[in-house]
């Protein structure tokens, strides 16, 4: 840049000397090229129209205009300079005129004859100079509008041939090589030749090299990289591709504020890419955004913009994208109104007639779905077949149209039953499938849309070849190479339902391929309780069903991990952040640093949850480094399983001190599995569908609401006898059966309905029989892994632990509760004596007290309201003086060797209802962030209770030995409750669980 500076600095001494003469003020504009300072600019126009006056009939540089319209997007700038660039081609017929205004003006106001003017303008320079300067676009820009391959060929050789003419160090180069990285995409796209497109990307590397920050053309060099990374990610499938398009993009976006010609072109790009990722990982708020986008760029696309078209059909396909999510038939009356005006647009011969075609027969699909009327399903298979005829052998989006058009005819077939329908269907598939390479971003949706018409004619037909060869199909999804998507975890999910429904042998592989592609879709989520949705959609019932499956085909220890491996998938990956080292960091200098690594970046990731959206780049180079730790530990000897989903011989050891029992509804079965510490799982089939049991929750839900405020002891009992004879006798005639002796302590990991129930109350509540309680003493936990890991943690020596209570009382929401102080008093009588103990009380029991207290403390009590959310699970809160202490605060915390916690608050172990299994409730918090063992209650205490349940916790707990052990919790709890039976009410008595140890 020194010499361009000295350079302007000489140009205005020699204007200072002949202030009449002529000078070239061009450099300004180098300037300004370089540094995108539009005083520069303003300047450098200035000069050119005093130096215009002095010579009139002289040669003065005129696209500098044109520099302005670009940055400002005034169309008088425009207007003035095609006007002064014909009149110097008049002086010098012969001479070097730049001819890309008429192109600008055509890409604002479409008018046809300003192109091929400009083509033949173009033409007559190069003849005149063949080895000189001209912009070879004019073709690619006649090549969009009419679609001649010939157009684009020519256009990539002269690009080429301008490159060799401008070496490195050339103040155009980066020009060129932009020029030619476009044409080649542009080929990519008719062709699908991969080599075009990854020279593309090189190319565009390359400029951006040439442009650094300030130069006038950086935002374009951002634009055209991201958009080649984009189109890369469709083929192959790598989220970085698209991450990296992404953040281009907004580069690219806030160097081009308002009124800047190339804006409505980075609002389009961004909101495109973000709609890609919303495809792939299902978050809403990318959608949303593209949306707000797509409607912005449309805006500076007024009528005759030569973008319009293209502007009202990627607001369309947004809008169409929302509401497959959501459903609102606004949503997609208004995209089939976009897609329309956007055909007639785009008509026969433009190059993108095609996609308008596609788009709106798949809106109208989308409306025959919700409405049911087959004109809408007659005219969309019309426009994919026309669709087709414009994407000839070659064309990169030729796979979509034969899979879109065969998408149609099977929805026709199942509405009009005609075989030629079908049978066509699954030839255009066939034919999709071949264009999807391994690792293509579609190629599992394709092979799940051949599968699904193949099971549909083996139904009619009953040929056993169509049966055979969809499951033959649905088993490539086992050896995809790519990262998995969301579309890839749902094709595993129905192979793995018509595998079930078919009685398949492949049907434990399915659900296997199926529970490890959620593992990895989580593994990108959960760094958010905002992805918190779209983990529950994409978890469902797929654990709980892979179970029921495994035990129907006598696979008892498979049922055992893949249950495990599909349950509670958000602790499970947030547990990962804090595993155990100690192995590693004795097993040699790699695995020491590894080790280090690992716990690096497992902090960072840990204090990233739920930050604000703006990080999520940095969240997700984070966790790319944290995976590929993750793989490099694997390689080294012994840690080949390396956080790996846990097999049933790590599980069993939950069952060391007890059997673990697991309590499953299926779709088609439920069943416990009772799991010792040595030999196979039992099973005991259980005599209730799932459908019953889901109103038996239900029911019991809508009672609990009432505790408390009307007679419903009747309608309980007959609740807790209805759940003793269809699940927990059972149970306990195995239990009995396998020598578990009375008097025993038994863990239950329920799931999905099961979770809701008080499986530890159960009983027949009659004179001279026996109720659960009588027989053994209950504890809970989620998982069976979370049990293992509090098992494994060793107990601190009580010299080294120190116990907090925290009450409040008076929250800032809420009515105050009376029986807090008197409560944090008994606790103190009974702990004092034998540890140090301290207490948090009204103004100090705030939530920056409570987190530092978790922080400092192994024993926790905490007495307060708890305030369950069942929309917003990581929003449930303990209510302190200040405000909420939230479970996303909690999983913050770095509590060191933590023990045990009694909420003694009201409904800490309710979570979400559409996911229990994910187990987002305040007790699990407190479990999965270290601490061994929990008591929490099921729904609502009362004050007075409370205080009795802790007093004689408390005393049981400790007894004589003086000593606390967070492992006798569960049987204190027990004789604390059997000992107030005669003075509370039967659901407080059995309103309090105990978790973990």
């Amino acid at each position: 840049m020194s010499d361009l500076d000295e350079a302007i600095e000489l140009h205005r001494a020699a204007l200072l000397l002949r202030p009449s003469g002529h000078s070239d003020r061009s450099i300004l504009r180098d300037r300004f090229q370089q540094r995108g300072m539009m005083s520069d600019l303003d300047e450098a126009i200035e000069l050119h129209r005093a130096a215009l006056l002095l010579y009139p009939s002289g040669h003065s540089d005129r696209s500098i205009l044109r520099d302005r319209f670009q940055q400002r997007g005034m169309m008088s700038d425009l207007d003035e300079a095609i006007e002064l660039h014909r009149a110097a081609l008049l002086l010098r017929p012969s001479g070097h005129s730049d001819r890309s205004s008429l192109q600008d003006r055509f890409q604002q106001r479409g008018m046809m004859s300003d192109l091929d003017e400009a083509i033949e303008l173009h033409r007559a320079a190069l003849l005149l100079r063949p080895s000189g300067h001209s912009d070879r676009s004019s073709l690619q820009d006649r090549f969009k509008q009419r679609g001649m391959m010939s157009d684009l060929d020519e256009a990539i050789e002269l690009h080429r041939a301008a490159l060799l003419l401008r070496p490195s160090g050339h103040s155009d180069r980066s020009s060129s090589l932009n020029n030619l990285a476009n044409s080649l995409r542009d080929r990519f796209k008719q062709r699908g030749m991969m080599s075009d497109l990854d020279e593309a990307i090189e190319l565009h590397r390359a400029a951006l090299l040439l442009r650094p920050s300030g130069h006038s053309d950086r935002s374009m060099s951002l634009n055209n990289l991201a958009i080649s990374l984009q189109d890369r990610f469709q083929q192959r499938g790598m989220m970085s591709d698209l991450d990296e398009a992404i953040e281009l993009h907004r580069a690219a976006l806030l160097l081009r504020p308002s009124g800047h010609s190339d804006r409505s072109m980075s609002l389009n790009n961004l909101a495109i890419s973000l709609q890609d990722r919303f495809q792939q990982r299902g978050m809403m708020s990318d959608l949303d955004e593209a949306i707000e986008l797509h409607r912005a760029a449309l805006l500076l696309r007024p009528s005759g913009h030569s973008d319009r078209s293209s502007s009202l059909n990627n607001l369309a396909n947004s809008l169409q994208d929302r509401f497959q999510q959501r459903g609102m038939m606004s949503d997609l009356d208004e995209a089939i109104e976009l897609h329309r005006a956007a055909l007639l647009l785009r008509p026969s011969g433009h190059s993108d007639r095609s996609k308008s075609l596609n788009n709106l027969a798949n809106s109208l699909r989308d409306r025959f779905k919700q409405r049911g009327m087959m004109s809408d399903l007659d005219e969309a298979i019309e426009l994919h077949r026309a669709a087709l005829l414009l994407r000839p052998s070659g064309h990169s989006d030729r796979s979509m149209s034969l899979n879109n058009l065969a998408i149609s005819l099977r929805d026709r077939f199942q509405q009009r039953g005609m075989m030629s329908d079908l049978d066509e269907a699954i030839e255009l598939h066939r034919a999709a499938l071949l264009l999807y390479p391994s690792g293509h971003s579609y190629r599992s949706k394709s092979l799940n849309n051949l599968a699904l018409s193949l099971q549909d004619r083996f139904r009619k037909r009953g040929v056993q070849s169509d049966l055979e060869e969809a499951f033959s199909v649905y088993s490539q999804l086992s050896s995809l190479s790519h990262a998995v998507s969301r579309t890839h975890l749902n094709a595993a999910k129905s192979w793995a339902a018509s595998a079930d429904i078919f009685n398949h042998p492949s049907a434990l592989l399915a659900y296997n391929v199926a529970l490890k592609s959620l593992d990895q879709q989580v593994a990108l989520l959960s760094s958010s309780s905002h992805h918190f949705d779209v983990i529950r959609r994409a978890v469902s019932s797929l654990a709980t069903d892979a179970f029921s499956c495994s035990v129907r085909r006598g696979a008892l220890t498979t049922a055992v991990e893949l249950v495990e491996q599909g349950r509670a998938v958000f602790w499970t990956q947030l547990a990962r952040f804090s595993t155990s080292l100690d192995e590693l960091c004795v097993s040699g200098d790699a695995g020491m640093v590894l080790a280090e690594e690992f716990k690096r970046l497992s902090f960072l990731l840990r204090n990233a949850f739920d930050q604000s959206e703006d990080q999520s780049p940095q969240i997700r180079q984070l966790t790319i480094q944290w995976d590929e730790v993750v793989s490099r530990v694997r390689l080294l000897p012994d840690f080949s399983r390396f956080l790996l989903p846990p097999l049933f011989s790590d599980l069993q050891k939950a069952a060391e001190d007890g059997p673990v029992i697991i309590v499953n509804a299926g779709q088609r079965s439920c069943d416990a599995l009772i799991i010792h510490s040595a030999g196979d799982p039992v099973h005991v089939p259980l005599d209730i569908k799932q459908a019953e049991l889901s109103e038996f929750s239900s029911e019991f839900q809508s009672l609990a609401q009432q505790f408390g405020s009307s007679d419903y002891q009747l309608t309980l009992v007959g609740i807790l006898r209805k759940l003793w004879n269809a699940v927990v006798d059972p149970v306990v005639q195995a239990l009995k059966k396998s020598e578990v002796r009375p008097g025993s302590r038994i863990w239950w990991c329920p799931t999905a309905e099961f979770t809701l129930l008080p499986l530890h109350a159960a009983g027949s509540y009659e004179k001279g029989r026996d109720n659960l309680s009588d027989i053994y003493i209950s504890s809970y936990t989620p998982t069976l892994a979370t049990l293992v890991r509090a098992r494994q943690q060793v107990s601190l020596d009580a010299s080294s632990q120190h116990f907090v209570a925290i009450g409040q009382g008076n929250p800032v929401e809420g009515k105050e509760l009376k029986c807090v102080a008197p409560e944090l008093a008994v606790v103190a009588r009974h702990v004092a004596p034998v540890i140090s103990f301290t207490s948090l009380e009204d103004g100090n029991a705030t939530v920056e007290g409570a987190l530092d207290a978790l922080d400092r403390n192994q024993w926790l009590h905490l007495a307060c309201h708890g305030m369950p959310n069942r929309t917003q699970p990581f929003d449930s809160s303990f209510a302190m003086r200040d405000g909420p202490l939230m479970i996303k605060d909690i999983i913050r915390s770095n509590s060191q060797n933590p023990q045990f916690a009694f909420l003694s608050a009201c409904h800490t172990t309710v979570g979400d209802k559409k996911s229990p299994d994910e187990s987002i409730h305040l007790a699990a918090a407190m479990q999965f962030c270290g601490f061994r063992s929990v008591i929490g209650s099921m729904w609502s205490v009362d004050d007075e209770v409370a205080r009795q349940v802790v007093s004689a916790f408390y005393r049981k707990l400790i007894g004589d030995s003086k000593r606390l052990d967070c492992t006798g919790a569960a049987v204190a709890l027990h004789k604390a409750v059997r000992s107030l039976r005669k003075k509370i009410p039967l659901e407080q008595q059995i309103v309090f669980v105990h978790i973990g140890v």
